[in-house]
Order: C-alpha cells, then sequence, then structure tokens
C-alpha cells in the first residue's frame, strides 16, 4: 500500500526498477521526467505488456531543476529512488553548469521536496565517476553526493532516511557502449574502441538494481553502498561483442574522448578508511563529525582499515569468454543475436 517515485523513470535503469515493482504490493508507481515522448512510449508499452499491472504506473512531466514540478510528484510518496542525472562523460565537459543544474542543484531539489512531504526513504543513484573525478560529469556526481550525505545530517532518519549508491558502467543501459558495438557490427563499420587497454566495471541492470535494493533494506542515513563488481578492458570487451555476433568487423582505434579515465574507481582509499565489508558489497558510512575542529587538534582516530581503493584496475579482471558469458546472461543481448542470426 506504498507509493514509490522514480526520478529519471523513463531511462534504463527507471524501467529496471518499474519492472521490479510493478507486480509486488506497490499500490502506485510514480515515473517523473522531462520528456513526454519518452513517457508516452512507456506507456503504450506497458499497457501492452502489462494491463492488469499498468493502471498503477502514474506520469508526471517534470524536471528535477524545477522545485516545484518535483513537489507537485512528491505529495503521498513513502519512497524515492533518484536516478535523474545526465551522465555522458563528453557532453558534460562541454555544458559542465548543465551538469550542474541537473546532477547537484536537481538532487538538493529533490530531497528537500522529499523531507517537507515527510517521504521515508531516498536513494540516490551515483557512479564511480564520483570518485577521484577528473571530468564535470564525475565532478558533478560528487557535489551530488555531498548534497545527499550533508542533508542526512539535518534530518530525523526516523522520518526521512537518505542515503546513496554508487556503481560503475551498466551494461547495455541507453547510451552505452555494447549497444554502439552491435549496431556498428550491423551496418559493417569498424568497432571503435577509444583505448583498448582502458577498463571499467560491468555489471548488468538487474545488479544494479540488487545494489539499491540492498541500499534499501540495509543502509543507514548518509550512507554509499558500493557493489563489489568485476571489471574488463575496452579491447576485450570488443571482442567478445565480436565473437559472440560471430563478426568479421575491424577494430579501430579512435583515442581517449574528452574527460575519459584509463580507470574508475568505485572506492577512494579515503573513504577505505572507515568502510565496511558486507560480502558483496561495501558500506561507506557518512562522516558525521561536526565543525567543532578544535577538538582534533588533540584527539583523532588511530585505526585505520587496511583496505585499499577498490578500481577497475585491481578489481576481478574478466577475460573474453568470462565477458561473453556474462553478456549472454542479458536478455537485450539474446533478443539481439536472436534477430542477427534471423
Amino acid at each position: 500500500s506504498k507509493t514509490l517515485l522514480i526520478t529519471g523513470g523513463t531511462g534504463s535503469f527507471g524501467n529496471a526498477v518499474l519492472k521490479r515493482f510493478l507486480a509486488t504490493d506497490i499500490c502506485e508507481i510514480r515515473i517523473f521526467s522531462r520528456d513526454e515522448k519518452k513517457q508516452d512510449d512507456m506507456r503504450h508499452e506497458y499497457q501492452v505488456k502489462y494491463p492488469e499491472l499498468s493502471n498503477k504506473i502514474k506520469y508526471y512531466i517534470g524536471n528535477v531543476r524545477d522545485l516545484r514540478s518535483v513537489k507537485n510528484a512528491m505529495y503521498g510518496v513513502d519512497y524515492v529512488f533518484h536516478a535523474a542525472a545526465l551522465k555522458q562523460v563528453p557532453s558534460c565537459e562541454f555544458f559542465p553548469v548543465e551538469a550542474v543544474k541537473t546532477n547537484v542543484l536537481g538532487t538538493e531539489n529533490v530531497l528537500t521536496a522529499a523531507i517537507e512531504e515527510g517521504v521515508k526513504k531516498v536513494i540516490c543513484l551515483s557512479t564511480d565517476k564520483a570518485a577521484y573525478p577528473i571530468n564535470a560529469m564525475g565532478t558533478s556526481k560528487a557535489m551530488m553526493e555531498k548534497v545527499f550525505v550533508a542533508k542526512s545530517r539535518t534530518v530525523d532518519p526516523d522520518k526521512t532516511l537518505i542515503c546513496g549508491t554508487r556503481y560503475g558502467n551498466v551494461m547495455c543501459s541507453r547510451g552505452s557502449v555494447i549497444p554502439l558495438f552491435i549496431e556498428q557490427i550491423k551496418q559493417g563499420l569498424p568497432l571503435t574502441v577509444t583505448e583498448p587497454k582502458m577498463t571499467r566495471f560491468i555489471m548488468s541492470l538487474k545488479e544494479a538494481v540488487e545494489l539499491v535494493m540492498f541500499a534499501f533494506e540495509n543502509a543507514h542515513n548518509g550512507d554509499i553502498m558500493v557493489q563489489k563488481a568485476p571489471a574488463s578492458t575496452i579491447g576485450d570487451l570488443a571482442l567478445a561483442v565480436k565473437e559472440l555476433f560471430r563478426a568479421d568487423n575491424e577494430i579501430k582505434i579512435i583515442g581517449i574522448r574528452h574527460g575519459e579515465k584509463m580507470y574508475e574507481t568505485l572506492l577512494t582509499n579515503e573513504e577505505c578508511s572507515r568502510a565496511i565489508d558486507r560480502g558483496d558489497f561495501y558500506q561507506v558510512p557518512a562522516d558525521n563529525r561536526d565543525l567543532n575542529y578544535d577538538k582534533y587538534f588533540s584527539k583523532g582516530n588511530k585505526e585505520r582499515n587496511t583496505l585499499t581503493e577498490f578500481n577497475s584496475s585491481n578489481t576481478e579482471l574478466l577475460n573474453v569468454d568470462e565477458i561473453k558469458a556474462k553478456l549472454l546472461t542479458l536478455q537485450y543481448i539474446k533478443d539481439e543475436l536472436a534477430a542477427w542470426e534471423n
């Protein structure tokens, strides 16, 4: 009998979380986004696929940049998954202020509205690019994390609990590289690889939802939850897609794009000093010391965890066969392969 709001709900994650909750006893799921065409497409799709459940989905046109439109969708909401974001690294490099407006100020608006409405839990979705950021997208997401941790210090967690998740590249999500590789194979074009040795965490949408659910069930106020994900090189990922589709397209190296890193980080050295190992996940509690710094001249923290930075170069690195096996667990890949073979 609860109401769930998903900001950025027409995106890849929004659709995955919607499907996860559609058949549960959640009574209403609100999709909040700014693109009426995507909402209309989504509405028709779910009416066809889930006619008996689609009436519990409600669509709200709005923008997280506009506090009024966020408040309009927030009344009566119990839980919020905040996924609205600008996430393309090169475009954020060219328009960094736009990234700030959506990723930083938009998050502030969502949290302000949620606190005012007495929402029980807000889960904010972040990215590995927020750890040691070197690009505008990562920097804006790092600030987003700072915003929700700061907000968590000023609320009663029994009324509104605020936490976040941080995860790496989601395979086959909109705008990601695997659909690009497949489209290039279909058109007989070279597979464009920025730098073959570049490494990236890889996870499925299902795993991204599992991380958010773990945070939903286990996080404390201000926590950032991180999944222990494997990684692959971009070169091996391209080879794996080629082999799955039995393609002979050449691989063309085009060089690193604006703002890209050779590897991504999910847990910084500084966060490792207080991270808690939760099996398949890390829990990073908020540093809730106050601004009364005088006492820290005489009192510090002598103990430190033995963890070191967790990044896509020192995690489990999958080989081509292991990448192929992981890709074959995805329905998107199965559908594309079936269409390609026919």
